[in-house]
């Protein structure tokens, strides 16, 4: 917000320009109606406190489509990671125990017989 608050004149001018931009930074949030204010006729007083929850309402569903997109981000790399294979930690798949012991007999037993 600026240092300065604008007065509820101005406020109501940057409405009515449709400057809301200028208004927040202005310092439109932080309006309230005072009881016996004088400066602004009800009505122009309730067009602010309208602009103001006009405001909150887009703020906060902004926020929850900020909320939903993030979660359906994710929701995505998680389907993502489900559906990925896993890592391959070596090139060339471990034998069973069993077939590893029958493999190495073979070759101990062609070592052991001589070359014709």
């Amino acid at each position: 917000m600026s240092a300065v608050p604008a007065t509820p004149q101005q406020l109501l001018q940057f409405i009515v320009d449709d400057d809301l931009d200028a208004a927040v930074r202005a310092g439109l949030m932080d309006y309230a109606a005072q009881p016996g204010d004088t400066t602004l006729s009800p009505a122009q007083s309730q067009q602010l406190l309208d602009a103001q929850q006009q405001l909150r309402t887009a703020w906060a569903a902004r926020e929850r489509h900020r909320a939903r997109d993030a979660r359906l981000a994710r929701r995505a790399a998680e389907r993502e990671a489900r559906r990925a294979p896993p890592p391959a930690a070596d090139s060339k798949p471990a034998l069973p125990s069993a077939a590893a012991a029958i493999l190495a007999r073979a070759k101990a037993r062609a070592a052991e017989k001589p070359s014709s």
